[in-house]
Parts: C-alpha cells; structure tokens; sequence
C-alpha cells in the first residue's frame, strides 16, 4: 500500500475536521432544543398546576356559590340583575366585546367583580378581602371587564323611541313625543389632591358628574362622565350636545 501524499493527508485531515465539527453543532443545536423545550413545558406544568390551585380554592368557590348559585334572590341583591341576565352579559362581553378567561379568574368571576364595585360602590381592599385577590388583580380585571363594555356600547345602549300620540300609560300618555328623560348624578371618586378642589361638590364630597339620559323604559340611550364635581348641570349638558358623539336632539323637541 503506497503511502499518502502530504496534500491527500492534509484533505482528509480536514474532512475529518470538518465532519467532527458539524456533527459537535448538531449535538449543541439539538441539547439547545431540548433544554427549551423542557424549560418550557416545566413552565407550562408549573402555570398549570398554579392555575388549578387557584381556580379550586375553596374560600372563593363558596363565595362565588353564593351569589350565582342560589338563585336570583342573591344574585340581584348582588349583581342588579338576575343569574340569567348575568349570564348573557358574560356571553356578550366574550363574543362581542373580546373579554377572555385566562385561567387565573374566569369570565364570570371577572364580570361579578366589576358589577359588585358599581352597584355597591365597593373599594378595592373590600373586593380583595371577599375574593381572596390581590389589589393589583382586582385592578386589571376591572379594567378589563370596562375595556370590554365600551366596545359593546353600542349593543347595550337602548334605541330611542318617541312617545306615540295614541299612549294610553297615565305616566307619559301627557308627553307626546317625548324621547326620554335626563339628569345628573354624582359618583364618588379618588382624584390626586392638587385636583381635589374642581371635584369637590356643593356638599364638600369628591365626585365626579355624569349625566344620564334614559328612555321611558328607564333603559340608558346617552352617557357623558369625567366633569368635575364642580361642574354646573347646563355646561356638561352644553358639551354633550357639542361632542363629536353629541347626544342628538331633535329640531322642534
């Protein structure tokens, strides 16, 4: 057998090389893959494990039980609104408004909370101590659950109806034409304490001005919040009818 020449040496010498070195990256590449996955599915396992805990603690499941899972009679007391009505609130905001259930409070859970702080006007330690939640839980469902209501506003709000000339209902059967009735309400806010004095009402409290304009179903057709308590009823009424989505009255009403 001849031996090899210096050169013959030299290209085996670097396939070797070069295959030892693609086979070493292979090896590095695939132990990267599998540390990532397994990483990622002990995360997975952990979140999961996590999220069952959460989801079956006693404490939270009783006092959710007691609102929903007794009847109407709580549920009102609670909620406003009865177990069925609460129910296709919760498919509304899912469908149309995008509310989602991540695992950690699920969409009834999320809606109950929001609607226990308007009904009740409920802060948020109170909630924390009833539902077993952090501040910062309680916060960004609550947000949430709003986000989801504005975008369904549109649903929610109630088309207008003119009182007919025929009305036989000794309430409005006077007003003939009659769209609806408007008002003011103030509700109670925390604003930082340079801002304190434009929300302060007549009556020394921190509130905010909204005004509401309902049908003669007592269904809600306009809203306008975020005035100052301060604020006089005839400018907050000037400012809806000047808005871009103004509250629109008829010519001749």
């Amino acid at each position: 057998m001849e031996p090899l020449g210096r050169s013959e040496r030299f290209r085996r010498f670097m396939f070797f090389y070069f295959m030892i070195q693609t086979e070493l990256e292979a090896i590095t590449i695939i132990t990267l893959m599998f540390a990532v996955f397994y990483l990622r599915n002990m995360r997975r396992r952990h979140l999961l494990i996590r999220n069952r805990e959460i989801n079956t603690n006693p404490l939270r499941r009783d006092v959710l039980d007691r609102i929903i899972g007794r009847g109407d009679r709580n549920c009102i007391w609670e909620l406003r609104m009865s177990v069925d009505a609460l129910g296709r609130l919760c498919e509304l905001l899912k469908v149309q408004g995008g509310l989602s259930d991540d695992c950690r409070v699920s969409i009834s859970e999320q809606v109950i909370t929001f609607l226990i702080i308007l009904a009740h006007h409920k802060k948020n330690h109170t909630l924390q101590v009833r539902f077993y939640r952090s501040g910062e839980t309680i916060s960004r469902y609550f947000n949430k659950v709003l986000s989801s209501v504005i975008r369904v506003q549109g649903l929610l709000f109630a088309k207008v109806v003119p009182v007919p000339d025929d009305c036989i209902d000794p309430r409005w059967k006077w007003f003939k034409g009659c769209l609806g009735a408007l008002d003011g309400t103030y509700i109670d806010v925390t604003v930082p304490e340079e801002d304190k004095s434009r929300y302060r009402t007549r009556k020394g409290k921190i509130s905010t001005n909204v005004l509401g304009v309902c049908n003669r179903d007592m269904n809600f057709v306009y809203v306008l919040s975020r005035w100052e308590g301060s604020a006089s009823d005839s400018r907050i009424l000037r400012d809806a009818i000047s808005r871009r989505n103004n509250l629109k009255i008829p010519i001749g009403m």
